[in-house]
């Protein structure tokens, strides 16, 4: 199981949030490029950033945080937050993203979604499936899609995803626990390969995660609060 630490990102500071409300935004370090290189120290290798700012926006806000971390370390990143169009994906991609994490126009404009997929691959583009009591969440959780969470997944996994991260909204930067039952609930019906995202807190939840068969989880404020630290990561790694 890959261990990926996320950087969340506005207005170029490294934040956290709690249940998604960005009026909970909590600044840990204003130079997001110094946290990537404390996990690349660490040993680990590979990140997942999210622009905040543009997940509530119509385009990529800051690409370049992105580009300064893909320069200066050699981790291996995903990005989301704000994808909305080719020239965001194209964007993400030369600014140094491995991956791109797109949810909500894989919600609101599914041919557009399985366009890119088409054109950029399942090794690249990875289905954001964002949730909360089950319904898929766009516009940086703003907004509902009335969908439910293991529907969105098996529809895409028919047409080709690979890869989705699912995030139960209510669990993120709660430090009460991942959403164990639900990713039981996707690994058990379908074969995608799921990135656990939102409420991690120890480190006996990540040999959980893992037993169940999550390909990876996404660590933030356990980190950021010393719930989990580098250190234990580094040995983990």
């Amino acid at each position: 199981m890959r261990i990926i630490p996320a950087i969340d990102i506005i207005g170029g500071q490294c934040v956290r949030l709690s249940k998604g409300d960005y009026n909970t935004s909590k600044v840990y370090n204003t130079n997001p490029v110094e946290v990537a290189k404390q996990f690349e120290d660490a040993g680990i290798k590979y990140l997942h950033i999210v622009d905040l700012d543009g997940a509530k926006s119509n385009q990529i806000i800051n690409a370049k945080v992105l580009e300064q971390i893909a320069t200066q370390t050699n981790l291996q990143i995903d990005f989301g937050g704000g994808i909305k169009s080719v020239a965001d994906i194209n964007t993400a991609f030369s600014s140094g993203a491995k991956q791109v994490t797109v949810g909500s126009i894989a919600a609101t404009k599914p041919e557009l979604f399985l366009e890119w997929l088409g054109k950029y691959g399942s090794d690249k583009v990875i289905l954001g499936a964002d949730c909360k009591q089950r319904k898929i969440m766009t516009q940086g959780w703003l907004d509902s899609a009335d969908t439910d969470v293991l529907e969105f997944i098996q529809m895409y996994e028919q047409k080709g995803v690979k890869y989705t991260i699912v995030t139960d909204i209510e669990k993120d930067g709660m430090l009460n626990g991942p959403a164990i039952e639900l990713y039981k609930e996707i690994i058990g019906n379908s074969k995608v390969k799921l990135i656990a995202s939102g409420g991690l807190t120890t480190v006996e939840e990540l040999y959980t995660l893992k037993d169940i068969g999550c390909e990876g989880v996404i660590i933030g404020k356990a980190i950021y609060e010393g719930r989990i630290t580098l250190k234990e990561l580094s040995e983990l790694c």
